[in-house]
């Protein structure tokens, strides 16, 4: 609890492919380290594994989702979701980031310091609520949820870690995080039962989930369904996105060759024009950064999966009910696969034939229960970084040192940069 991030780290310093560890009296849980392993579990095994307890705790604080649903229910539901996360979809939602990168970044005070973290928080969760809701809802239901979901969404890490006794308790942190719950539940109902009404198509992500049907049944998904795919996504998506920015725009402000080198690659493919969809591929070193970070300081720190029945893991045979787990963080920064772990360093993606082995490289998970999001994700975040850095320039303090803290994501502790404008007018702001 003193240093989680610390603990599972030092972990590899046994060398052993597993290691057991007691995160809970009675549940037996091994840490996965070897890359073959972790590569087996999530593929050649995945079917005979659930998710493992803290998928069951987000799913009573969440509602069943497509990030919690194991099986048949997972399959059905991803091939419900899938088209919102569809190429198509996605170029239609750039102009609507752009949008809220713009206006995050019109409202910073230059020569002031900035809150990174708390902004980026901000702003993952401006742009996923107008992807969803875009013509939906109205500016005061609209910044209403948004409350509601930055409440659930800084509460969720906590109450993934308390026993199920603790949220009874009649404590404050609770009793929001409860109000906020219901809050999200009841605006999303109203604004289901308002587009079915209607007919209309709005063109945001809300619609196109109202359009999906069960393969099986034929049947469209309910009000309370779309509810709990939304909660989860705003909660997995909001955080981890939030905290790849961060990281990127900390690294970006140590390094000025390598933001030197993105602005000229902004140059040279943008012009004077903002970013749009077409040029998230077309913008290679500004995807080697992000890779880079997601290698560095990938914000996820543990994932579980568990046996519903006798497991052979490598030359291990593993008992029904054992949670298993591995950690992205430390798994990326493993000296044997990944040089010199600790320099970031977006080159060491340039040649395809020196890629890491299956199961060393995770940034989005794999196997069935891969995110969807990846897409959505990556596109949001070269959005951001374009649009934000030919706008303004982020200056770290001389010396600051940046703690990272594990709780629900990997994260800065404490990341405050100065904002500085740009030495010259670049495209992106006010469009």
């Amino acid at each position: 609890m003193r240093d989680n991030l610390g603990f599972i780290d030092s972990l590899r310093d046994t060398r052993e492919p597993l290691v057991e560890i007691v995160l809970q009296p009675g549940t037996r849980t091994v840490v996965v380290q070897d890359p073959a392993l972790i590569h087996q579990m999530l593929k050649a095994l995945a079917p005979s594994l659930d998710k493992g307890r803290l998928y069951d705790k987000l799913g009573q604080l969440l509602g069943d989702s497509v990030v919690t649903a194991t099986g048949r229910p997972h399959v059905r539901k991803r091939r419900q979701l899938q088209p919102a996360f569809a190429h198509t979809e996605i170029s239609r939602y750039v102009d609507i980031m752009r949008d809220e990168v713009t206006a995050t970044v019109t409202g910073w005070e230059l020569g002031r310091p900035l809150d990174v973290r708390e902004a980026m928080v901000g702003l993952s969760l401006d742009m996923l609520a107008k992807t969803v809701f875009a013509g939906s809802l109205d500016d005061a239901v609209f910044r209403r949820l948004r409350s509601d979901l930055s409440v659930v969404m800084n509460g969720v890490g906590v109450r993934l870690m308390l026993p199920d006794w603790a949220e009874r308790l009649p404590l404050p942190f609770n009793r929001r995080f409860d109000r906020a719950r219901a809050g999200v539940r009841a605006t999303v109902n109203t604004a289901v039962e308002e587009l079915q009404a209607s007919g209309h198509d709005t063109g945001d992500m809300l619609s196109m989930l109202l359009r999906a049907v069960d393969e099986e049944t034929g049947e469209p998904l309910t009000g309370d369904q779309i509810c709990s795919e939304i909660l989860t996504l705003a909660v997995a998506g909001t955080e981890t996105t939030a905290s790849v920015l961060s990281w990127t725009l900390y690294e970006l402000a140590r390094h000025p060759g390598i933001e030197a080198r993105v602005l000229a690659e902004l140059d040279e493919v943008l012009g004077e024009r903002p970013v749009a969809f077409d040029d998230v591929t077309r913008l290679p070193y500004l995807n080697r950064v992000i890779t880079e970070t997601l290698r560095l300081h990938h914000p996820g720190w543990l994932v579980t999966r568990r046996t519903t029945e006798e497991t052979r893991l490598g030359e291990w045979t593993l008992p029904a009910g054992t949670e298993l787990a591995y950690c992205q963080h430390a798994l990326h920064r493993d000296p044997e696969r990944f040089p010199d772990p600790l320099t970031f360093d977006p080159d060491r993606w340039n040649d395809a034939a020196q890629e890491p082995p299956p199961g060393a490289f995770l940034p989005f998970g794999d196997g069935k229960h891969k995110c969807m999001g990846d897409r959505f994700a990556r596109t949001e975040m070269v959005t951001a970084i374009a649009t934000m850095l030919r706008a303004v320039r982020l200056e770290l303090a001389e010396g600051q040192a940046i703690r990272q803290v594990a709780r629900l994501t990997v994260r800065p502790r404490a990341l405050r940069m100065t904002v500085r404008p740009r030495n010259r007018p670049r495209a992106g702001v006010g469009h």
